[in-house]
């Protein structure tokens, strides 16, 4: 669990289905990861299961301090195709631009290094989501380079231990 000034953030659980059915379903979720289909509680329960099953992925899910409610999520994936983890995040669509999803990741970020769990990260995003660009440009990432992944373009960026 890791506590921010504002933000509660700790491991996905089935907890966390209601939120997980929400954000998976938000405009901003399908436009920019893609449609996973989830579209009741049952269905939320087994992503949720999957994801936590899966060693090479953490998903954390991020509360509000003083409320509790869930507004988003940082994700930390080793995929097949890029040689270091990449991370990235997703926010309920009230919550974004409000500093949260900085938060949230700087702080994962951070906590990663504390327990040198971090070397090398990156992150993926597509070329038309400019506000997660802007975002990783905050955080430190560096644009690296173009990739294609399922006949899409993907912008890569980087970011190492120092950066960060």
């Amino acid at each position: 669990m890791i506590n921010t000034e504002r933000l509660f953030i700790k491991q996905l659980s089935e907890e966390d289905t209601r939120f997980i059915l929400e954000l998976l379903n938000t405009e901003g979720w399908i436009k920019y990861i893609g449609n996973r289909n989830v579209n009741s509680e049952n269905d939320a329960v087994a992503y949720i299961q999957k994801i936590n099953q899966n060693t090479d992925i953490t998903y954390w899910t991020v509360s509000l301090n003083q409320t509790k409610k869930s507004i988003g999520l940082v994700t930390l994936i080793k995929r097949d195709y890029l040689e270091y983890n990449d991370i990235g995040f997703a926010f309920l669509p009230d919550f974004s631009g409000k500093g949260y999803a900085y938060e949230a990741v700087n702080a994962v970020l951070r906590n990663l290094e504390e327990y040198n769990s971090l070397e090398n990260i990156l992150a993926i995003t597509l070329p038309k989501n400019t506000t997660s660009i802007k975002l990783l440009e905050k955080l430190g990432f560096k644009f690296d380079r173009i990739i294609k992944q399922n006949n899409e373009n993907l912008y890569l960026y980087s970011a190492s231990k120092i950066c960060v």
